[in-house]
């Protein structure tokens, strides 16, 4: 990943300054492609200038969902994170070059994309940093670890590898994914400074025309769009904005993982929501009523030509 020290320079520099640009266009930066956001049918969707999903891979990949030896609680976060649709919408391919960033401890995200890509592409799952000085960043590295080495069948041919800033940003070779995706992950990065650099790492794993898919808690429209994320929810506007300084071009958004009933309004922000009931017992009840967060999903493509 040689150009990537380059760009991170060059992102370092300019943060603060993007900031500013980006709090004064977030009104209309998610209307400058001229995608329009679609209706919450869940119905599954496709954009032009993307990848198709071949009926191969969504037949595998409805099998995989299915699998009754999918962990319960995973299996239950499906309603939310809608696997089928979501991946659809990417444009995923079974015989693609997939880097999965950070995926959650709890292995949603690999179970799933494992077995999906382990007899015809290849599955990387970009990690925290081994030196990271995040505070949950070894627990939830052990976490993963166990899981991998659990499940030996399953996850043989998935390769472990590190995508962090600072630290390690190797996970694979410039320009040699297919597609690049993150669940729950930009609000983490916007909180650590760290968000342009992460985007520009994993716009230099992509070859010209690759795919990223990213998917994070949506901040209430009308909020003030907040570059640290304190409460865990990323504008919409923000997020593509910053993917567009990155390099990335906007394919489309859509609307198949948002949750009309998250209020966003929570003293202590997204993280009171299931599945991580930071209070606890207190209002678990009301809270898992609503469901996990309301949530964008969008698609961009790094472009063929510099």
């Amino acid at each position: 990943m040689h150009s990537y020290t380059s760009r991170s320079c060059l992102i370092a520099l300019t943060w603060w300054f993007l900031v500013s640009i980006t709090l004064g266009l977030t009104g209309c930066a998610g209307r400058q492609s001229g995608l329009p956001h679609r209706s919450v049918d869940r119905a599954s969707t496709t954009v032009a200038g993307l990848p198709d999903t071949n009926p191969a891979t969504l037949a595998l990949l409805d099998q995989i969902i299915a699998n009754p030896n999918r962990t319960e609680s995973i299996r239950a976060r499906d309603r939310y994170l809608h696997p089928r649709e979501t991946f659809q919408f990417f444009g995923i391919r079974a015989d693609m070059t997939v880097l999965d960033v950070w995926p959650q401890a709890d292995g949603w995200s690999t179970q799933l994309l494992a077995p999906l890509l382990r007899e015809k592409g290849h599955y990387y799952i970009a990690s925290y940093d081994p030196e990271s000085s995040l505070p949950f960043a070894q627990g939830q590295l052990s976490e993963l670890r166990q899981k991998l080495a659990g499940s030996p069948a399953l996850y043989d041919k998935a390769t472990l590898t590190a995508l962090d800033v600072p630290g390690a940003t190797h996970p694979v070779s410039a320009g040699s994914a297919d597609m690049v995706v993150s669940f729950l992950n930009l609000h983490t990065w916007l909180a650590h400074d760290r968000a342009l650099p992460m985007l520009g790492a994993m716009y230099d794993s992509l070859k010209p025309g690759g795919i990223l898919g990213l998917v994070d808690h949506r901040a209430n429209k009308d909020a003030l769009p907040d570059p640290k994320a304190k409460m865990g929810y990323v504008a919409e506007s923000l997020a593509i904005s910053l993917a567009q300084q990155a390099g990335f071009e906007l394919q489309g958004s859509s609307e198949i993982n948002a949750n009309p009933a998250d209020t966003h309004d929570y003293e202590l922000g997204v993280f009171v929501l299931p599945p991580t009931y930071r209070l606890g017992e207190k209002d678990r009840a009301r809270y898992s009523t609503i469901g996990e967060s309301d949530r964008f999903t969008l698609v961009f493509r790094k472009p063929k030509k510099p």
